[in-house]
């Protein structure tokens, strides 16, 4: 039996596009919702068998809301679409994200089929062991699909540049972390060698650093 599949997207265009296009590849999408409580009361109706969510719907509730609906329906498939190639940026951890999901890269897809074919696995996952899994754009499950410079960054090296992408001083980050400004500041230093900055007094180093992090984030760059 085709399986039936919810879609939520606060995003109207790429709500309705994916839609449209999921539709014309025989995806049998039962629903469309852009805010949470629609999504809520079309999954109590429609009753799905997966869902896909953008994973940062509504202001990253994306997981959230995945967790509610796998809690009232096991069984449920879980696909989440995202910009952003490291759960970290968005302050998750794998172990938030519900067991067996599978999580699509959207620049990453050139076929629509991939999609499709993770429907179908992330039902069959859904009541398994299996952590979450990333797909490429040829359907690949392999851990190392995704690997890229954020790969070498620690937990605190990505915590860090959160903060500091959200305008927080080296003193601010420090209160918050619990640690010294020097300690903030070599941290920093650590993060704009990753990135491959070099010490200049005529550019900002925090605003370089901040640009790396919404074009990871899968910020539009104008």
């Amino acid at each position: 039996m085709t399986p039936r599949v919810l879609i939520v997207n606060d995003d109207a265009f790429e709500l309705s596009t994916l839609s449209a296009a999921l539709r014309l590849h025989t995806v049998d999408v039962i629903g469309e919702a852009h805010t949470i409580p629609i999504a809520q009361n079309l999954f109590r109706s429609l009753q799905p068998d997966a869902v896909i969510i953008d994973i940062q719907f509504c202001g990253e509730e994306g997981v959230s809301l995945a967790r509610s609906l796998r809690k009232s329906k096991p069984d449920l498939g879980i696909i989440f679409m995202t910009s952003c190639p490291d759960l970290r940026l968005l302050g998750l951890k794998e172990k938030d994200v519900p067991l067996g999901s599978k999580i699509v890269l959207k620049k990453s897809i050139a076929d629509l089929l991939v999609i499709k074919d993770s429907i179908e696995l992330s039902i069959k996952s859904s009541t398994t062991k299996e952590k979450l899994a990333w797909v490429d754009s040829h359907g690949s499950l392999h851990e190392n699909a995704f690997t890229t410079v954020l790969n070498d960054f620690t937990d605190i090296q990505i915590e860090t540049l959160r903060l500091l992408a959200c305008g927080l001083s080296n003193a601010e980050i420090g209160r918050t972390r619990f640690v010294s400004e020097k300690s903030v500041e070599q941290i920093v230093a650590r993060i704009a060698q990753h990135f491959g900055f070099l010490p200049d007094r005529t550019k900002n180093l925090r605003v370089l650093i901040t640009g790396e992090y919404f074009k990871w984030l899968g910020a539009p760059r104008h």
